[in-house]
Parts: C-alpha cells; sequence; structure tokens
C-alpha cells in the first residue's frame, strides 16, 4: 500500500474515468490516482451527452486503454468524433480552466482522432487532426515491455527519471505527424514527450520500437504540457513487482515506472486548485 503521506497530498482532486463499449483499461488507471488519494468517478460517455454528469465538476479528465466501440473504422476514431462533436466546447473551457488531461493508448488514439492533441496553435482551435496513429508496420498486435526515454516539457512527467521500463499492447500506435511542418512544430515546442529508446536512451528500430512511429515517439502533449497521450501503459507498471524481472533486481522499491506519472497529476491539481 502507498504511503498515508503520499495520499493525502491528492486529497480533494476529483478524477474523471471516461468509459465506453470497449473500455477495459478503466479500473486499472482509476486505482493508480486513488492510490494517491484521488476521488475517483468511472463515468460513461453518455453520462456526459445527457448532462447526468458535468465534465466541469472534475480537475482531470482521464481516457483508459481498450478497444472503444471495437476499434471499428480505425482506433479510437468514433470516440474521438463523439469528444470533438458533442462534447467540443466543453473540453475547450475544462483545458482553458487549467485543468489536465490523459489519454493512455486507446485514450492516446482518441485524443489525437479527436485533434485534441497535438493541439499545436492553429491546429487545436477547430480541433482538426494534425497527426494520426495507425497500423504497426508489423501489420500485427504488439505487446511486450519496452523502454521510453523521458524528454519534452509536461505536468505529467515532472521528476521522472530519463529512461522508463512500461508495457504496450496495441495494433495501431504508429505516430504520423501530417506534415515535416507539423513535426518540426512539435520538436520546437518540446510537445515530444516519451520516445521508444533501448535502455542507454539511443534510437531504435523494431521491435524495440514496437510499431515503426516517426522519431520513435510514443508519447506527446498539447503547447501547454497539461494534456499528455501516450502509447504505453503506466498504470500496468504501478507497482515495482509489476516488472516482469523484478525479483532479478537489486534495487527493491514500492512502486514502479509508471506510479510518478499519476502522482505529478494529482500533484500539480492539488498545488494549483486546492493549495490553501
Amino acid at each position: 500500500m502507498v504511503a498515508r503521506e503520499q495520499k493525502i497530498k491528492g486529497q480533494g482532486v476529483k478524477v474523471i474515468v471516461l468509459r465506453t463499449a470497449g473500455t477495459n483499461c478503466d479500473q486499472e488507471t482509476g486505482f493508480a490516482f486513488k492510490n494517491f488519494g484521488a476521488d475517483v468517478d468511472f463515468v460513461h460517455i453518455n453520462q456526459l451527452f445527457t448532462q447526468k454528469v458535468s465534465l466541469h465538476d472534475y480537475h482531470i479528465l482521464a481516457i483508459p486503454g481498450g478497444f472503444s466501440y471495437g476499434d471499428d473504422v480505425a482506433a479510437g476514431r468514433i470516440l474521438g468524433n463523439e469528444l470533438r462533436i458533442r462534447l467540443g466546447d466543453d473540453i475547450k473551457k475544462f483545458v482553458a480552466a487549467g485543468k489536465l488531461v490523459i489519454g493512455i493508448c486507446n485514450g492516446f488514439q482518441i485524443l489525437v482522432k479527436a485533434g485534441i492533441l497535438p493541439g499545436v496553435e492553429g491546429e487545436a482551435a477547430g480541433y482538426s487532426q494534425g497527426a494520426t496513429l495507425m497500423i504497426n508496420d508489423s501489420g500485427k498486435f504488439e505487446d511486450r515491455w519496452i523502454h521510453l526515454q523521458v524528454s519534452g516539457r509536461s505536468a505529467w512527467t515532472e521528476g521522472l527519471d530519463a529512461n522508463l521500463f512500461l508495457p504496450v499492447a496495441h495494433a495501431e500506435g504508429k505516430f504520423v505527424p501530417k506534415s515535416e511542418a507539423m513535426m518540426e512544430k512539435l520538436r520546437k515546442n518540446g510537445q515530444i514527450v516519451f520516445c521508444y529508446s533501448s535502455p542507454q536512451g539511443k534510437a531504435v528500430r523494431y521491435p524495440e520500437n514496437p510499431n515503426g512511429s516517426v522519431e520513435n515517439i510514443a508519447g506527446v502533449c498539447d503547447p501547454t504540457g497539461r494534456i499528455l497521450g501516450l502509447m504505453p501503459h503506466p498504470e500496468r507498471h504501478f507497482f515495482f513487482t509489476q516488472h516482469p524481472f523484478w525479483t532479478r533486481l537489486a534495487d527493491r522499491k514500492e512502486l514502479g515506472d509508471g506510479a510518478r506519472i499519476f502522482e505529478n497529476g494529482i500533484n500539480y491539481i492539488r498545488n494549483k486548485f486546492l493549495k490553501s
């Protein structure tokens, strides 16, 4: 169990974990936030459409992994369109208020297909799509542990180790910007947050890059650093003992490489909205 002192830090932070047909990582994602003391609600998208639940009652919007609507048409496409068309104004207000958004795996696909990420100036205004996540170069579902090099500027990555070890599980994870001009904006803005790498932080090819993403990109943020999307699953390496080789490692600890991402989100909200 995470230390009580860590839990108190997140007290009062409200997280909405969005789900729909095909979502299957909602419980793990909610668990990660709860372990740092957040109040977590699991909300079906229809509850937002009917206004039974208001997005503005929360500090963090989390879109977890899975296969929303069976990944029909393309992974994340249908839910991404629903967010853009039916909830676009609410999401813009939510982000403008300084709150946080995270999309993991299918959640990343959804944010990209909605045009919410990369969200560079001139693209986010109308939520037009500036990149995509397409079928892996291997043409198959890739399920393995990978190393990530951490860079960029994001509220979610404060104090992370330079290299993380997280699992991936996806068939459509190849990140491709729509143009070289878009790619240059991502570089210039520091929006490339995670890249597939060797343990030493070197550039890699398949299978270390499981999908063929341009420049090994595994995750990006918006220009504010408050909206983050990534293909690997930090919620699946929350505890140290989830590491596939944990019994062979000399440096034993309680939390895994993914935990700090969730703690950063909680701490950011606490400092911005709940600090007395």
